[in-house]
């Protein structure tokens, strides 16, 4: 894939250990494409760690803050796995399988190796066989309005139609299997296509020749963050956890069981000193990761974890961490870009609209 990237003129920058494509032409015009038609993104460097056996799904629960219990095969949970204080180890997709006692867990690329220690760490007393496949899948992302057109129509993948969000079918791609998920990090409508390195070039090549506009980092980064999607290392981390990020409701306290279970819990009964928040700013200066949010006096109560002058919206925005008694929606903020200072408020993190398949 890199070779296509560079042939296509992409700005190539390192990236959780690989050199990826930030931008190809225009963010701008790729963050549109995306809002307004299809565009397709090369995510291969995510991870693929698949786990089976007698006890796959009591120890997918273990370690899951959903619960994947009295999901049938084909669906896809939206979670974390966490470190018994409540930091977030990281956040992932879990596939279940159509084969029994299957699941697929799909990571972040920078947390791949980390993940699958974490995960091999907690597998004693467990009949479970892990395998961390990430280096021979490779992952291509469709998304916008036109991705089922383009899917189903250039791609001839004839299953995706049927998909509700968050499922996903298993097709084929000369032969080997391919993942095809109703999944996305962008906000809209799209598809996430698992296969074979060979594969995913095959399949990259075909979307490109139809005139699907590649898209880069760049735009995937301001795409998800308008739609109120977290960045791991940004909104959630060691130190971030779903409780004070807002994703409580991806974590099931009313299971019996699950690592960092008891300190959500206290933290959801108690209350955290910090809360994450959305932020609109009055003027059209833009805030950045590592900004100071004040009060009007000067006093410091928070700090930006990301931020733009969102494209689709033509304000700017940023998501801040906040001590929790600034965190109520409409609390005057201000935000500290170098010597100045701009008056902003509190709003809600998803700034987007989001169109997702119903």
């Amino acid at each position: 894939m890199h070779s296509r990237h560079v042939a296509l003129g992409a700005l190539m920058s390192p990236f959780a250990g690989f050199d990826m494509p930030i931008r190809y032409s225009d963010i701008t015009d790729e963050h549109l494409a995306v809002r307004k038609d299809v565009g397709v993104f090369d995510v291969s460097h995510m991870g693929e760690i698949f786990v089976c056996g007698p006890d796959a799904e009591k120890f997918i629960n273990h370690i899951f803050t959903n619960d994947i219990r009295g999901y049938n095969p084909g669906k896809i949970l939206y979670g974390m796995m966490l470190y018994p204080d409540g930091g977030v180890v990281d956040d992932l997709l879990v596939y279940r399988e159509f084969t029994p006692d299957h699941f697929l867990l799909v990571v972040n690329a920078s947390n791949i190796d980390k993940d699958y220690r974490h995960i091999c760490e907690c597998a004693a007393g467990y009949d479970v066989q892990i395998d961390n496949q990430s280096a021979v899948w490779g992952q291509v992302a469709v998304q916008g309005p036109r991705a089922e057109e383009v899917v189903t129509k250039v791609l001839g993948i004839d299953c995706a139609a049927s998909l509700g969000f968050y499922e996903y079918c298993n097709s084929t791609w000369n032969g080997s299997r391919l993942i095809v998920s109703r999944t996305g990090y962008t906000g809209e409508d799209g598809f996430e296509l698992y296969t074979t390195l060979e594969g995913t070039c095959e399949i990259w090549d075909k979307l490109i020749a139809a005139g699907v506009k590649p898209c880069g980092l760049g735009c995937r980064d301001t795409l998800r963050f308008e739609a109120g999607l977290p960045l791991y290392g940004d909104e959630l981390s060691e130190e971030i956890s779903p409780i004070m990020a807002g994703l409580g409701m991806f974590c099931k306290l009313d299971k019996e069981e699950f690592i960092g279970r008891d300190a959500l819990a206290a933290q959801k009964a108690q209350g955290t000193a910090k809360k994450l928040v959305g932020i609109e700013i009055e003027d059209r200066a833009v805030p950045r990761a590592g900004y100071p949010v004040e009060l009007e006096d000067g006093t410091q109560v928070g700090v930006v974890t990301t931020g733009y002058h969102s494209i689709s919206l033509d304000k700017s925005i940023c998501f801040a961490l906040v001590d929790t008694k600034f965190s109520a929606l409409d609390t005057p903020l201000w935000i500290r870009i170098r010597k100045k200072v701009f008056p902003g408020k509190v709003v809600k993190k998803r700034f987007y609209q989001t169109n997702y398949k119903k």
